[in-house]
């Protein structure tokens, strides 16, 4: 784990940063120990798998479709759709499993009060890495609580998003997912200090725009990763991300010959076909700066390669594990531009838990 930074000063604007790379480093640590929380608390709730709709907000959304391209028959709604059309979203649903690092952002506990308005029936839990938030304390059917060092201090979401999505997943397919984390714990921890000195050397090399792609189980990822760059360098470099065939469909034309494409490669065999014809469309076309997320043998086609956690993982189990490398590439942004990525947002555009959200009345239902 990297040495403790010194003290932030006072607005954030120029300090040295002090949580965000520790929040990242120690991420792999903690997974264990959210299997186990949920694979205990998963005992006392009474729910069973059949229509689950999942949710949450910003980085919780992203964390809630991760988990449903795991989840047989379970979707993923953000709240800030869920709040403002209900009805379009709950029917046919059982079980409404909220995901939350806070659990203070304005739409969360409304969302909770606007579902047991509406359909009572319908089971509500919660994954949340606060247990004192208005989400906690808005009649729940249960929860789970995961370990304190997952409520990021930092503005952005890191720990709480790949800890989020594993506690998910753990509820999803439990073995799998206690298989997985036990193995990416492992080789994260040795990975961590390569993957950081990669994401250093790439950030030092952008200059102006970025691609993240992705394959469809790892949308959840590839949104993630996008947001991640553009809160930690506040806006600075343009972000757009896609899935490798769907960038031909228009996106394409966002790309330069020096644009950062960042590509998650699939574990399966046959997206991995599809993906390596668009990188290799890409070199035709003399377009991007390519860099795999893959094993190391894969240098192939791209200009460069950051190691994957776990490579040969089933897609949908990967998205906790594999956001390391984005997180650290936007930090290494982040700190290149002279921000302080705890707060890279000093004027206050963004902040830590949403505000200024007014919850309205519904007026129908």
């Amino acid at each position: 784990m990297p040495e403790s930074q010194p003290a932030a000063a006072a607005d954030g604007r120029h300090a040295e940063p002090v949580y965000t790379l520790q929040e990242i480093f120690q991420q792999p640590l903690l997974w264990p120990g959210t299997v186990a929380r949920v694979r205990a608390a998963s005992q006392q709730l009474a729910f069973h798998k059949a229509q689950v709709l999942l949710t949450g907000a910003g980085s919780s959304a992203y964390a809630a479709s991760a988990v449903a391209a795991a989840w047989p028959q379970a979707v993923a709604v953000p709240t800030t759709d869920l709040l403002v059309d209900p009805e379009r979203y709950l029917a046919g649903v059982d079980t409404i499993i909220s995901l939350a690092r806070s659990g203070n952002s304005p739409e969360s506990a409304a969302v909770v009060e606007r579902v047991r308005a509406l359909r009572p029936n319908i089971l509500q839990l919660a994954i949340t890495c606060n247990e004192e938030s208005s989400l906690v304390q808005s009649g729940l059917n249960g929860l789970i609580v995961l370990d304190p060092r997952t409520n990021d201090r930092s503005l952005v979401m890191t720990g709480a998003f790949s800890n989020l999505v594993l506690a998910g997943l753990s509820l999803a397919q439990p073995k799998i997912a206690a298989q997985a984390a036990d193995l990416a714990s492992e080789r994260a921890q040795s990975l961590l200090p390569l993957i950081d000195k990669d994401c250093q050397r790439i950030a030092g090399r952008v200059r102006d725009r970025i691609v993240v792609l992705s394959s469809s189980p790892l949308l959840g990822w590839v949104r993630e990763a996008g947001l991640k760059i553009l809160e930690m360098t506040a806006g600075h470099f343009p972000v757009v991300t896609e899935t490798y065939l769907g960038l031909r469909h228009g996106p394409m034309s966002f790309l330069r010959a020096d644009t950062l494409v960042l590509c998650l490669l699939s574990s399966d065999p046959v997206r991995r076909l599809y993906e390596m014809d668009l990188i290799q469309e890409l070199r035709t076309k003399r377009l991007g700066y390519s860099v795999a997320i893959a094993g190391t043998d894969e240098r192939g086609l791209f200009d460069d390669v950051v190691p994957a956690v776990l490579p040969e993982a089933p897609d949908d189990m990967r998205t906790p594990f594999e956001i390391l490398i984005p997180q650290l590439l936007g930090y290494h942004l982040s700190r290149g531009l002279g921000l302080n990525p705890d707060n890279p947002s000093p004027d206050g555009v963004i902040t830590r838990v949403v505000q200024g959200v007014t919850i309205h009345a519904g007026l129908r239902g």
